[in-house]
């Protein structure tokens, strides 16, 4: 049975404006381009365009193969979930596509995967291609192509992925994961009270990507199983607010270390120091951050860099205050709060829906910085929790289900097919 990659993208000159699609099908063995599709349709909206050069790649595909079990990778999210059947299609524009798009292979020999923009260059390049022509009152010529293929990222799909050595455990989870994958096929789609070791420790929005159903056969693709970028997710030592469990964001006094503290940072620099993983140092503005990432580094021999997006949220007029104290004093913001990740603290503090937000956006921008990587990010509470709450796609209300003690550990794995793996959670091991 044959098996194909087809990458597809549309644009659009204004959305909607002068749009076009490109369309590639590729050997996934050696990275051969088999064919090229390439069209300028007139005024149209990113969607529309991104659909019809689904329908492309997908017509060139058949044509070539009825019978292929084809792995579709597109940098629009909309199109991958909703050809994946987890998105709902409500526009009245893309139903019809949609349509079109699943009526030309069996639903059982065609699989999406979503991949960067920057992975997606050939179809791209076409498109562009495409409205280039279109701009000038003709159409696109496939004697015109000169749209570069980056064949390693075809490559990757059939390569498998580093054993490493004895014990590598980035390597060992992605060896797992590609057994997974051949037996089931993959697809991309995705405080306790968040106070000072508060009455709990916790935040807040999106989605660990679920498994697609395994093509005809029972044979399944590996989509990019190399190494994942890892989060070690360390939660700052304690302050003096610490042990009283008080809300502590980055609105209020900003806290150095308690000797405790210090104590702490210590010794889990002496326990990642014996991992020996770790690569890169990011902290947090906030003092009592910046001086546990500093004993790690200076143990380590690395740099510490500053990232403002790892801050704690702004507590607003609750900072340095026990929950009992908001709740007697702000007992219907504090209930909104509970209730809402959208409801911010009293005196314009940051919602968790906010938050989640920035972190979200911090997150994204440091993968593609670190990409294959191990990066140590010192932070706090409610960072930690958010990172922790997207990688599993649990509720909002998982955020003051989970313990994060002073000085803990914990790790996420952040793979190229869009997958997130939660590898530890609070482990104060170091500090026993």
């Amino acid at each position: 049975m044959p098996r194909f990659v087809v990458e597809a993208d549309g644009g659009s000159r204004g959305n909607p404006g002068p749009a076009g699609y490109g369309a590639v099908v590729l050997d996934p063995a050696s990275g051969e381009t088999l064919a090229e599709r390439a069209e300028y349709i007139g005024v149209a909206t990113n969607n529309v365009a991104e659909y019809k050069g689904l329908i492309a790649g997908l017509t060139a595909a058949r044509d070539l193969a009825p019978d292929a079990v084809v792995l579709v990778r597109m940098d629009s999210k909309l199109v991958v979930e909703q050809m994946s059947g987890r998105w709902k299609i409500k526009h009245p524009d893309m139903k019809p596509l949609a349509a079109e798009a699943a009526r030309i292979l069996p639903r059982a020999q065609v699989t999406y995967e979503w991949i960067p923009r920057e992975r997606n260059k050939h179809a791209d390049r076409l498109a562009n291609e495409a409205m280039d022509a279109g701009k000038r009152g003709e159409q696109w010529e496939p004697s015109a192509s000169s749209a570069a293929l980056d064949a390693s990222a075809a490559r990757s799909l059939s390569t498998p992925p580093p054993s490493g050595p004895p014990g590598d455990a980035a390597a060992g989870a992605a060896a797992a994961r590609a057994a997974l994958a051949a037996s089931r096929g993959t697809a991309a789609g995705a405080d306790t009270l968040f106070a000072e070791a508060g009455p709990g420790t916790g935040g807040p929005a999106p989605q660990a990507a679920p498994t697609a159903p395994a093509p005809a056969g029972g044979q399944g693709w590996a989509p990019d199983m190399g190494a994942p970028a890892t989060f070690v997710l360390l939660r700052h030592g304690e302050t003096a607010l610490t042990p009283q469990k008080r809300f502590s964001g980055s609105g209020g006094s900003d806290p150095e270390l308690s000797p405790a503290g210090r104590r702490q940072a210590a010794a889990v620099a002496e326990a990642l120091a014996a991992r020996g993983t770790v690569q890169t140092v990011i902290s947090s503005p906030l003092l009592r951050c910046r001086e546990t990432a500093q004993a790690v580094a200076d143990r380590l021999g690395l740099d510490v860099t500053v990232e403002q997006g790892l801050r704690e949220v702004d507590f607003g007029a609750w900072e340095g205050l026990t929950f009992a104290e908001v709740r007697e004093r702000f007992p219907d913001d504090l209930q909104a709060w509970l209730d809402s990740p959208k409801a911010a603290p009293t005196g314009g503090g940051e919602s968790f829906a906010a938050a989640t937000r920035r972190i979200s956006a911090t997150r994204d921008r440091l993968l593609a910085e670190h990409a294959g990587r191990t990066v140590l990010l010192v932070t706090h509470v409610t960072p930690v929790k958010i990172l922790v709450r997207l990688a599993l796609g649990a509720p909002p209300e998982s955020l003051f289900r989970m313990e994060l003690s002073a000085a803990s550990l914990s790790a996420v794995a952040y793979y190229a097919d869009g997958n997130a793996s939660v590898r530890l959670l609070n482990d104060t091991a170091h500090l026993r």
